[in-house]
């Protein structure tokens, strides 16, 4: 394709669109002319003269990232060519080292995946990129910029190498990995230590920019090494049971040595605290390391070094406020100490029990201390970060129950000392606006911290004195809690509402609920100081704690969201709904539910749309305690919903007098929310009736001019489009009307109505950005995929009435779905995780039950369909990929039947056979589409980590009979690509594939596929695996 762009003067321009132009239009076009740039033959040239001439930062970045992708491209320039790439980088940074420090990174990025892609790659029987190590020693003998640049290469090499690349083999990956770490990560953590030695031997000066920048680099680069995949596990980091640092045996030497954790803490005192933490980082991942790389004394000597360590940093503590990512990291570290003390066999001791109350010591105090300066100096307060601060909590709360009594102790002392501050300054006339804010912020630290103790008994052995201990300090906080209930809606703090709800949540899951002993001593405090005997009398402080904060904090959202999700967790579980049903708090909420009483529920301008959502979950909640004693009681259901009625009835009344369009769109928002909350909590076909019958046919076409006349509005479709979701789903057979009524039909009709008034309305607004096109049309079609999958799925429809008696809402539903999707190209299918989890799903539907309608597709669309499954074939997701096998499958069968029954010819089924030749045709028409699907199956199970084996196992065996003839070219390819005597064993394992089984796709020979093909892929690895063939060198026809 001929470039629009030659000189160099364009090609900046171009730059400037794309990385700082304010135009969209313009910066679409720019990302179009880049792609055009990469395939060109000039790229290269072009990249070069951007290097050399570019007067911009931003014209270097395009020639960094256009050789990235150049470089990454799964067919691979030459070798020599990659070669004069690296070393042309390699000069140009060493050269140039001033570079803008983005622009260095994406240029060593391309070295990185140079390196990486051609590891094993030989040239004059040596591994030709395998240099770097060398290389990069170069760089460190030159100045302090050099060194950085060569410490940044390792760094970005060892990530490189840990980085999966999901679009090529994941065992050429590991094979890869494996090499780097067996033969260089040793030597460059190594190297990373010498240099830090180097730092800490000479007076740091840490006002020099270069050399802090040349320390956090180092640091990062031990961090990367420690962080390394080293056998392959990809562990959660989220989780906490999977995070032992898999360190390699031939390391065992750096690890005994006292001098490299010494190394780490002496950093961690003489580093400002953005370098010091990352040396805390490292200390986590040593901390982490796998027990047996160590004999019982080594690991002894090891773990009483680490201790010494961490109680020095305790005893030199560094204010809370300078390093605030450090204590994640020694959470973490004591959290994983004391979670192991019960399986510790030694008879030595730990000293834990010593150690653990004072790290929960120094929290508490510090949290405390930090209040006064976060109020006084006006500084970001650490208690807005919740996300934070829960983890902190939960990491803390394991800690916290290691000899708990002097926590407890502590806490007690603590918690009474500011309740009565709190009080006085409430009761003074002149109390300080600042003094005040500071007691809110220590109290409500307070609270979360109770919460989190309190919440520890379930990690750690807890015994009854524990548990009058926690009865103890729970007091305290229900005493708090009356307290400043008693000042609303004078004196409210959010803070300290948002910590109640902490405590109370940590309370619920740990002294309320279905298993708990009623003989619990935390109640026996309880009873003297606050007349709370069980759970009983603690559900009606939490239901009256609920109704309080709905009805005097409606224009605060997380409180109202956080009570309504603390309502919600109460509302699960069948026997703790009998219990609350009786308390007159709910019995309350279930007559008064409307925006008088609580305000969050008004439609005022006051309110963000975004906050409606919390409406779903009170609905959702309520309508849960409303369902324990309905029954069959219509008259009780229509008194539940009389203000809901109400709502529709002034919405009608004003859609007729075309007045206030506004407010009826906030009143439609709020209705379709309280309606989806009360849709999904009605699991039984009596209660659900009573909601059909309110709601058609009187409400249903209100909705429907919503969706017509808002379209564009995704605040307001998205509601009323999930309410229909939610609508179809026959959750608990509730669909399952009466034979006699035509409730199932009905509610079809209007579904179909809505998404193609949706569909078709939808589809005028044209061309959208990149970043409009989700919100605005894809999330819409994901929910109507979704809702339409529910109906084909949910068996309360007869799809064939339609046609019997001229009803033309199934095929018109059917367009609105094929106009929908062929709007939406491959890439997005794939890329938003919320549409391919509706449109492959919904696929899977059509192709089992409705052939006929597959088969009736235009050949473009009917390609359109088959390309989108062959893309989804090798996506991650397993959901999409085994939904993928599942419809390629049922299309495969088809096929086979047709051509099985074609020279039968029955003549009482000419419609199925005429719809079975037009698929055959189609298939005769494109050969490679069905190839290409059986090649990537293959692929998967030869090369691919295949998560979905028996998913992958039902389509392939359709496919190998009905193109024998590819399948034999497959093997042959693969067979032929071994060296000689390795090409039997291959021959054998294909020989055993189809072993036993027959010309035919019952279910008995399915079976039997299945089970040979998990043999043979456990063969085939093991063959592979053997001869360091790990590679699809003979499959590169499949991709």
């Amino acid at each position: 394709m001929a470039l629009h762009f030659q000189s160099l003067t364009e090609l900046e321009a171009l730059c400037t669109h794309l990385y700082i132009g304010t135009d969209l239009t313009q910066r679409i076009e720019a990302e179009k002319a880049l792609l055009e740039l990469i395939d060109s033959p000039e790229c290269l040239s072009k990249c070069q003269l951007l290097l050399e001439q570019g007067t911009t930062s931003y014209a270097q970045l395009l020639a960094a990232t256009c050789l990235s992708k150049l470089v990454s491209r799964i067919s691979p320039l030459p070798v020599e060519q990659r070669i004069d790439i690296r070393n042309y980088i390699l000069n140009y940074v060493a050269s140039q080292p001033k570079l803008a420090p983005f622009v260095i990174q994406a240029l060593i990025q391309v070295i990185a995946k140079i390196t990486k892609l051609g590891w094993f790659e030989v040239q004059k029987d040596q591994f030709v990129f395998r240099e770097i190590i060398a290389d990069v020693k170069k760089f460190l003998q030159g100045t302090v910029e050099h060194c950085i640049i060569g410490v940044i290469i390792l760094s970005e090499l060892t990530q490189e190498m840990n980085l999966v690349d999901y679009s090529r083999p994941s065992a050429k990956h590991r094979k890869i990995a494996t090499s780097f770490r067996d033969t260089s990560l040793k030597d460059i953590l190594v190297l990373a230590c010498s240099l830090l030695k180097e730092v800490l031997a000479k007076p740091l000066n840490l006002q020099d920019q270069f050399q802090q920048n040349l320390v956090m680099q180092v640091l990062k680069l031990v961090l990367n090494c420690l962080n390394f995949d080293f056998i392959g596990s990809s562990a959660d980091e989220s989780a906490d049971d999977l995070c032992t640092v898999q360190i390699p045996t031939t390391w065992r030497t750096i690890f005994l040595e006292p001098e490299t954790l010494d190394l780490f803490f002496n950093l961690y005192h003489s580093l400002p605290p953005l370098l010091s933490q990352l040396a805390l980082a490292c200390l986590v991942q040593f901390a982490s390391t796998r027990r047996s790389l160590f004999s019982s004394p080594e690991r002894a000597k090891y773990l009483g070094n680490l201790i010494k360590g961490v109680k020095r940093i305790l005893e030199n503590p560094q204010h809370w406020e300078f390093a605030p990512n450090s204590v994640h990291y020694l959470l973490t570290l004591w959290q994983r100490m004391v979670a192991s003390v019960p399986f510790v066999k030694s008879t030595e001791p730990h000293l834990l029990d010593t150690y653990a109350p004072e790290i929960t010591k120094a929290f508490i105090t510090s949290r405390l201390e930090s209040v006064a300066i976060v109020v006084r100096d006006h500084l970001d307060d650490p208690l807005d970060d919740t996300a934070t601060v829960f983890q902190q909590l939960e990491q803390l709360c394991t800690v916290s129950r290691c000899e708990y009594e002097k926590t407890c102790t502590l806490l007690v002392q603590l918690f009474d000392q500011n309740a009565q501050n709190y009080q006085k300054l409430l009761h003074s006339a002149s109390g300080i606006p600042v003094d005040m804010a500071i007691q809110e912020g220590r109290l409500a630290w307070l609270v979360y911290l109770v919460g989190t103790v309190v919440g520890g008994r379930l990690t750690y052995t807890s015994t009854d004195e524990h548990d009058a201990m926690d009865g103890e300090l729970s007091c305290r906080v229900f005493q708090l809690i009356s307290l400043m209930d008693t000042g609303l809606p004078r004196c409210s703090n959010e803070k300290i509402e948002l910590a109640i709800l902490w405590f109370l949540d940590q309370f619920r899951k740990t002294y309320v609920g279905d298993q708990l002993q009623r003989t619990s001593k935390v109640y026996a405090r309880m009873s003297e100081v606050l007349g709370i005997t069980d759970d009983n009398h603690v559900l009606e402080t939490f239901m009256t704690k609920i109704v309080t904060n709905l009805k005097y904090w409606g224009r605060c959202e997380p409180v109202i969201s956080r009570t309504l999700q603390f309502l919600n967790d109460l509302s699960v579980g069948y026997i703790l709904l009998k219990k609350l049903v009786k308390i007159d708090a709910v019995k309350f909420m279930l007559k008064n539910h409307t925006n008088e009483h609580f305000p969050f529920l008004g439609i005022s301008d006051s309110y963000s749309l975004s906050d409606f959502r919390c409406r779903t979950t009170f609905y959702t909640a309520l309508t849960r305690l409303l369902m324990v004693d309905l029954g069959e009681d219509e008259d009780e259901f229509e008194n539940f919903m009389l203000p809901l009625t109400v709502s529709f009835e002034t919405v009608l009344q004003i859609f007729n007098n075309n007045f206030k369009q506004e407010d009826v769109k906030r009143m439609l928002i709020g209705l379709a929310r309280d309606l989806r909350g009360i849709a999904f909590a009605l699991n039984t076909k009596t209660s659900y009736t009573m909601l059909f019958d309110w709601m058609y046919p009187a409400y249903l076409p209100v909705l429907q001019r919503a969706v017509e006349q808002w379209y564009a509005e995704p605040a307001c479709t998205t509601p009323i489009l999930k309410l229909m979701a939610e609508l179809m789903q026959n959750r608990s057979q509730r669909l399952n009307f009466d034979v006699s009524s035509p409730n199932g039909i009905l509610l079809f009709r209007e579904a179909s109505k809505m998404i193609c008034t949706y569909g078709n309305q939808i589809l005028s607004l044209g061309s959208l950005s990149k970043d409009q096109i989700y919100p605005m049309k894809l999330k819409g079609i994901s929910i109507c995929y979704s809702a339409l999958k529910s109906a084909l799925c949910g068996n309360y429809v007869s799809f064939g009435v339609f046609k019997l008696y001229g009803d033309n809402h199934f095929d018109n539903v059917l367009q609105a779905f094929v106009k929908m999707l062929l709007s939406v190209s491959h890439s997005d299918l794939l890329q938003y995780r919320k549409l391919s989890q509706s449109y492959y799903p919904l696929l899977e539907c059509l192709t089992q039950d409705h052939m006929s309608f597959i088969t009736n597709l235009e050949p473009p669309v009917l390609l359109y369909v088959l390309t989108s499954i062959s893309e989804g074939l090798t996506t991650l997701d397993t959901v999409v990929s085994s939904s993928c096998c599942t419809s390629l499958d049922h299309i495969v069968t088809y096929l086979f039947k047709h051509i099985a029954k074609e020279g039968k010819k029955p003549l009482r089924c000419r419609e199925a056979a005429q719809a079975g030749q037009r698929l055959l045709h189609f298939m005769q028409q494109n050969p490679d589409v069905l190839q290409q699907m059986m090649s990537v199956l293959m692929n998967t199970i030869v090369f691919e980590d295949c998560r979905n084996q028996w998913s992958v196992s039902r389509p392939l065996l359709g496919l190998i009979l009905l193109n024998e003839k590819h399948f034999s070219e497959l093997r042959a390819s693969l067979i032929n690509s071994l060296p000689l005597p390795k090409q039997e064993v291959l021959a054998q394992c294909f020989r055993t594939l189809m072993e036993g089984v027959e010309q035919n796709l019952s279910i008995k020979n399915r079976d039997r596929f299945t089970q040979n093909l998990s043999v043979f892929r456990r063969d085939m690895a093991e063959a592979l695996r053997c001869h360091g063939l790990m590679e699809p060198c003979g499959l590169d026809m499949m991709s």
